[in-house]
């Protein structure tokens, strides 16, 4: 299953992409009270797991004749696509390549920080350039929401406690991040972590270790690797963090990012973010995410 978030008047709604566009669920649900007990949040359906992801399914199939219930996605403003995570938790130098081309050793465990819910941001959203910085980055990565709650899972077990994926940019100001030990204020900031536009659930994924994942600046392709280099693989990240915290549904975990960032380049061949530039993130069966920096 594949859903959307989207801005409407009474707030952000739960979409489900189909062959004929966005289903409004909420909409649908309210002409159609026999369908009350159907998820109309995101939060909603990654809790309910299973069971409202079937629900859903059986409402798009009954109301797909009904013109009015569906949007083109070009005429939606799309919200993150996990709204509410209790947790944003960030992997760092998880990718080989990108480990290399920073002249860091690879880690032997995995390098966690977090980021707060005051960064997320929805595919289409300007994002706000810090006054404070001048070397704003992007990382594209793959995101893993979490779809039941895990404590101290196997790796063999990780993966069967995922609800989904997403497309992820780590926006990071790297001179705040760096001004001290400590990575937070430069990962943090308003709508530095950009999510979407698609939710898409773990039967229609897949392997998350074997997904092609690009960026691009301004249509200049900057990355371009696969999940497969990852130093820790998903189900090794997801164990590792529910041994030290519990997991909840609708936590998100961004896994790193591969080669290419800005910050990997030479001294004098880095150019930082400018307003008006546009990144977008793509990976293999999660589409494209985009957003384009600004300055207030």
């Amino acid at each position: 299953m594949i859903t959307v978030a989207f801005r409407k008047e009474n707030g952000l709604a739960l979409g489900v992409k189909t062959e004929k566009g966005i289903l409004d669920v909420q909409a649908a649900v309210e002409q159609h009270p026999e369908w009350s007990g159907v998820p109309v949040s995101v939060s909603d359906l990654i809790s309910g797991g299973e069971e409202s992801k079937q629900a859903l399914s059986r409402l798009a199939d009954a109301v797909y004749h009904e013109d009015g219930f569906f949007h083109q996605e070009n005429g939606l403003s799309f919200g993150p696509c996990v709204p509410e995570p209790s947790k944003i938790i960030c992997v760092g130098l998880n990718y080989k390549k990108h480990a290399d081309e920073c002249n860091m050793a690879h880690p032997t465990s995995p390098i966690l920080f977090s980021k707060f819910s005051n960064a997320l941001a929805g595919h289409g959203e300007a994002v706000p350039l810090p006054p404070a910085s001048e070397q704003v980055d992007y990382e594209a990565e793959l995101a893993i929401v979490i779809g039941k709650q895990a404590s101290r899972v196997t790796r063999e077990e990780a993966l069967s406690v995922v609800y989904g994926y997403c497309n992820a940019n780590d926006v990071s100001a790297r001179d705040l991040q760096f001004a001290t030990s400590q990575w937070l204020l430069g990962k943090t900031c308003d709508k530095f972590c950009p999510i979407g536009p698609y939710l898409v659930s773990a039967d229609e994924v897949g392997d998350p270790d074997n997904l092609r994942i690009r960026a691009f600046v301004n249509g200049e392709m900057r990355q371009n690797s696969s999940t497969s280099d990852m130093i820790f693989p998903c189900q090794e990240i997801i164990s590792y963090i529910s041994h030290h915290m519990t997991l909840y549904p609708g936590d998100v975990i961004l896994t790193g990012t591969p080669e290419g960032v800005i910050t990997g380049y030479p001294v004098e061949k880095r150019v930082w973010l400018k307003e008006g530039d546009e990144v977008t993130v793509e990976i293999e069966k999660l589409g494209r995410l985009t957003n384009t920096f600004v300055r207030y």
